[in-house]
């Protein structure tokens, strides 16, 4: 087939003013004939700013409390006899993230066009069976990069390890995805009734939800497979078979389903994609970490404020996108109120991190400044990237809502982790280094 007269047929149609009109195409596919006059209801800066900033700091709570919760399973006798389990943490959860996110990003669009009031059923079970396809091969995809990091190393192979990993990521992320969808699914719907935009507060909710949830069902899981490691096969062979199985079923009916057909087909790449470019991330992170001890507690605060402030400027300006808003009739102000919220965002959560005694570093005033100069401008470029990404694939064809998130939370953590590598260096150059920081 011609791939260029493929693409071409997902282009949205234009009208006479030149806007697009992709949304009608599915509502003349669910049975309307012709889409209703939506436009999205106008909200001040000062409630869209509160509601975006409630979010944030929920996120980031989740991420301290995924924190403390690896602090502890990391002793449990599964992660010290299996460290491969160690090393499938963090992709896995960088992978899971991305499905839930963009899920988010799909389920506010969706109720901003008004489809959660006329096939409410139809999404539930195309999302749910979209992301379920997409978790399963997602979390083998994440066990394979594990083993091959745990086997390369030292070059021994142990096939009972091999068959915990695949089976406890299998697992872990298909009932993740299924508990995560229906609360996604929840809190969109509630948000909608309460009069609250859920582009403002999913994603958040999404990545904070996600990487608590992940973790303590794959620190769970893994446990109790461990027990019948080196006496069976059987059962994590089972739990391999069956996630086999439900890949072609799930990916089958979401093909079907008018509302995610194109996500299961344009899905892959960015999730993919985003898991190379945050590699490049961990190569830069293992580097400082072994020059600047005090940097990796730093990392996870900076990348993940970026990533949810960029995931929710994505979401919103897809939106507005797709309910024939021009761009910049919302973004301009989105843009200016997530930049503000950079500075008493990170000052919370290092000022958290500062009383927990977490870390190696003091949190000084030049600490302070060069710090807050790096995540904002890691935030400024993220936002400038995503402006240009997210018209960019909705002038391909593309829809943004698949595809956006990952590439942008990936270059969050890319970004991130660079330019605190490069606020250390300055801060070790000039001289501001107490006797713990670089120790």
């Amino acid at each position: 087939m011609n791939r260029s007269k493929s693409h071409n047929s997902k282009m949205p149609r234009t009208d006479s003013a030149g806007e697009t009109d992709l949304h009608s195409d599915v509502y003349r596919l669910v049975g309307d004939s012709k889409p209703p006059d939506i436009k999205m209801k106008g909200e001040s800066s000062w409630v869209a700013g509160i509601q975006m900033f409630a979010s944030f700091l929920l996120a980031g709570f989740g991420m301290v409390a995924a924190s403390l919760l690896l602090d502890v399973v990391q002793h449990w006798q599964v992660f010290m006899q299996v460290s491969e389990v160690y090393i499938l943490v963090p992709a896995l959860l960088g992978l899971k993230g991305n499905l839930e996110m963009t899920l988010a990003s799909r389920l506010s669009t969706h109720a901003h066009l008004g489809h959660l009031d006329t096939s409410l059923s139809t999404l539930v079970i195309g999302n749910l069976c979209l992301i379920q396809c997409q978790a399963v091969l997602v979390g083998f995809l994440a066990a394979m990069a594990a083993i091959a990091m745990g086997w390369i190393p030292d070059g021994q192979f142990d096939i009972h390890h091999t068959l915990l990993l695949c089976a406890s990521s299998v697992l872990t992320a298909s009932f993740a995805s299924f508990i995560l969808g229906l609360i996604m699914i929840g809190v969109v719907v509630i948000s909608k009734n309460l009069n609250i935009n859920p582009d403002n507060i999913a994603t958040p909710i999404a990545a904070s939800l996600g990487d608590l949830t992940t973790l303590a069902l794959l620190s769970w899981i893994a446990s109790l497979l461990y027990r019948s490691i080196g006496t069976s096969i059987v059962l994590p062979s089972i739990i391999i078979l069956v996630g086999a199985v439900l890949v072609p079923v799930c990916g089958y009916t979401a093909w079907k389903n008018t509302f995610t057909r194109q996500a299961l087909d344009e899905g892959w790449v960015p999730v993919v994609s985003a898991m190379v470019i945050s590699s490049a991330g961990g190569l830069i992170l293992d580097y400082t970490v072994s020059q600047y001890k005090g940097i990796a507690v730093f990392q996870l605060v900076i990348n993940g404020i970026g990533g949810n402030m960029v995931a929710v400027h994505a979401s919103r300006l897809s939106t507005s996108l797709h309910t024939g808003q021009k761009e910049g009739s919302i973004i301009g102000g989105t843009t200016k109120m997530l930049l503000l919220m950079v500075i008493p965002g990170q000052l919370i959560f290092i000022y958290t991190i500062g009383y927990l005694k977490a870390g190696h570093t003091s949190l000084t005033p030049i600490f302070i400044l060069i710090y807050m100069a790096a995540a904002l401008l890691q935030v400024f470029l993220l936002l400038s990237i995503s402006h240009w990404m997210v018209v960019w694939m909705w002038k391909l064809g593309m829809d943004p809502d698949n595809s956006a998130i990952p590439y942008l939370t990936a270059l969050g953590d890319l970004l991130g982790t660079a330019l605190l590598g490069l606020a250390f260096y300055i801060l070790y150059a000039i001289g501001d280094k107490d006797s713990d920081l670089g120790d």
